[in-house]
């Protein structure tokens, strides 16, 4: 069975190398869906009996381990060395040093990987973390996904970016 929570939460950033608009300081309202694949739990007098996981239990555990430490605060890549220094100007502020690009692409994949072993099989109904789908936009998003089989031992996955048809708005 699959469950899914999406979650929302605003974040600045940008891609140091691009040619166009996301060169430039911004930020975005992003959205993340969260999908999880499980068993339904059948344990009379379990509060998550006929349940994957408990709608609220997916949030908060996000939450604790991603969101809340996204949210509102400034993604940058540790090699942007003048936006780097810029912020570690700005008395208190939020930022949030990766070791990558903060593309779409980028920040799915560092999501699923910081998530999946949060969610592993924590109800002992072989739950786990399939899909993160990460929009940036409305329009435009990207989505980290288990391979089929994946385990502890091997939580690889792969990207897919959407890209908005021809004339759309991004």
């Amino acid at each position: 069975m699959l469950i899914t929570r999406r979650l929302e939460f605003d974040a600045g950033h940008r891609i140091p190398d691009h040619k166009s608009q996301c060169r430039h300081l911004h930020g975005h309202r992003y959205a993340m869906e969260i999908t999880l694949a499980g068993d339904i739990i059948q344990r009379e007098g379990d509060p998550a009996n006929g349940m994957v996981m408990d709608f609220s239990a997916v949030k908060a555990l996000a939450a604790r381990h991603l969101v809340d430490a996204w949210d509102h605060a400034f993604l940058v890549w540790s090699g942007d060395r003048p936006v780097v220094e810029f912020l570690r100007s700005l008395p208190d502020h939020k930022t949030v040093l990766l070791d990558c690009v903060p593309t779409a692409e980028n920040l799915a994949q560092e999501a699923f990987a910081i998530l999946a072993m949060v969610y592993r099989d924590i109800y002992a109904n072989r739950l786990q973390l399939v899909r993160l789908r990460l929009y940036e936009t409305p329009n435009c998003w990207a989505e980290a996904v288990a391979p089929d089989g994946a385990d502890d031992r091997d939580l690889r996955f792969h990207a897919v970016r959407r890209q908005p048809k021809a004339g759309s708005d991004v």
